[in-house]
């Protein structure tokens, strides 16, 4: 440990730009051992490591590093699995540099310690030495019900059934993993590895009833007189839209509608509308990681060109800045400080949308206040235009029809316990604080998980 003078921070190697441009596979290679035990043992052990208080679910991240440094692989699975069900997976697909990495002592001297390619390092040699999470057999006689199978649901069951207690998960997909599976594209996260968390799950007691819709395929009502506590993570999946004329055509596509699709074909499941950009130019808007799923997904489906429209400048781009990084390199064109006026159409099919330049004026906010320059407009042509502008709430009708009380945003409100106006009934990640971090929802299904036991009891 303390080597972080000697040692330079050091990025996980990425597939060749042309190579990785032709598929789905993951951009990033895994570390070497002995890379990975060089970067560990650059941490320099913070007596109140920042690493820890910055992650949602306060990883052990000082003491791993530590064990990976001293090649104790085992004791550092043990630690990295204590905290989070499924490390390997938020190693890869976690916003590090705003989170654990941002705020490590390290970061604006020598560069952060790598976490998150330590963290997917280490429990992938894990498993590969024949390491696995281990679960007691059900031992309770209670069992709970919960609703998604996305980070929030997944992460649930994961410490519930360390509880030896009885879980089914509903999903209304032909696949489970929710956000895991079908909203981040394959080559931020190889998909295998999420279904090889819910296989585990599968072993260890865990009921997975797929494409099962709550309120259609099942009542809620019975639901919640079959199980003795019923947890709804359902995320937050409707799409923004700019609210602006000519929105409704039909070249017009929300984020998660084009990175489904995308991913059913891959899985060749069936496909009701799908959008193809082939040879299309391109226009996503917004900023964050969304739209760069978007974008890079574009230009792997042969897009003629994709450009990313931003109403703010680089510096406050909300998203995780390795992942700009990567669609600059794979071709993605930058327009910054633009805002969408209106879509500019021709016989009701969008052929391009009006913009207003912006600025920004820091003397009022640290971020910066928008503000648009008047007489700037101008009209950037395309044949598909992605909103990627953040996500809402759905409220299904069982959720409306169970009298569970929302907030007014239509999210379910909950107390410090995660319990609904209905006590029996559980909620976290998405569908109660609005769309966030996968990391954020996993850290409320662990929590959820630990306040059902208390609640079983």
């Amino acid at each position: 440990m303390l080597k972080f003078t000697d040692i330079k921070r050091r990025n996980p190697e990425k597939r060749d730009v042309l190579k990785r441009l032709k598929d789905f596979d993951e951009v990033y290679e895994l570390l070497s051992d002995n890379e990975t035990s060089r970067q560990a043992s650059r941490c320099i052990g913070c007596g109140d490591p920042y690493c820890h208080n910055k992650c949602p679910l306060h990883n052990f991240i000082p003491n791993w590093l530590k064990q990976i440094a001293s090649n104790d692989l085992e004791l550092a699975f043990k630690l990295s699995n204590e905290s989070s069900p499924f490390p390997e997976i938020l190693g890869k697909i976690c916003p590090h540099d705003v989170l654990c990495e941002g705020d490590c002592t390290l970061n604006d001297t020598h560069g952060a310690v790598t976490i998150g390619a330590v963290e997917t390092y280490l429990n992938e040699k894990a498993f590969e030495n024949g390491y696995k999470p281990t679960f007691p057999k059900i031992t309770s006689k209670k069992k709970v019900a919960i609703i998604g199978s996305g980070p929030a649901g997944l992460s649930t069951a994961t410490f519930l059934l360390r509880k030896g207690i009885g879980v089914e998960v509903f999903e209304r997909a032909a696949k489970g993993g929710g956000l895991l599976t079908f909203g981040i594209p394959g080559f931020k996260l190889d998909k295998n590895k999420v279904q090889r968390r819910i296989d585990w799950l599968l072993g260890a007691g865990m009921k997975l009833h797929l494409n099962c819709e709550i309120g259609k395929d099942k009542s809620f009502e019975d639901l919640t007189k079959e199980f003795d506590a019923v947890f709804i993570g359902i995320g937050a999946t409707k799409g923004k839209t700019a609210g602006i004329d000519g929105e409704n055509a039909s070249n017009i596509h929300l984020a998660m509608e084009f990175l489904t699709a995308i991913q059913k074909r891959n899985f060749g499941l069936n496909i009701e509308n799908f959008i193809d950009v082939k040879d299309k130019n391109v226009v996503v808007i917004g900023g964050g990681d969304t739209a760069m799923d978007c974008v890079r997904t574009s230009v792997r489906e042969g897009a003629k060109s994709v450009k990313c429209l931003y109403r703010r400048d680089e510096n406050t781009m909300p998203g995780s800045k390795k992942e700009v990084v990567n669609a600059k390199e794979e071709g993605v064109e930058f327009v910054f400080n633009v805002s969408p006026t209106k879509i500019i159409l021709e016989n009701g099919f969008a052929t391009g949308v009006e913009l207003v330049k912006t600025e920004l004026d820091f003397s009022t906010s640290k971020r910066g206040t928008l503000q648009n320059i008047a007489g700037s407009e101008y009209i950037e042509n395309a044949d598909i235009i992605i909103y990627a502008l953040g996500f809402d709430q759905e409220v299904p009708s069982f959720i409306k029809e169970s009298g569970i009380e929302l907030d007014k945003w239509n999210g379910i409100k909950t107390n410090e316990n995660y319990q609904s106006s209905n006590p029996k009934i559980f909620a976290g990640g998405d569908v109660v604080r609005g769309a966030d971090l996968a990391v954020t929802a996993t850290a409320d299904g662990r929590n959820a998980a630990f306040k059902i036991i208390e609640f079983l009891k």
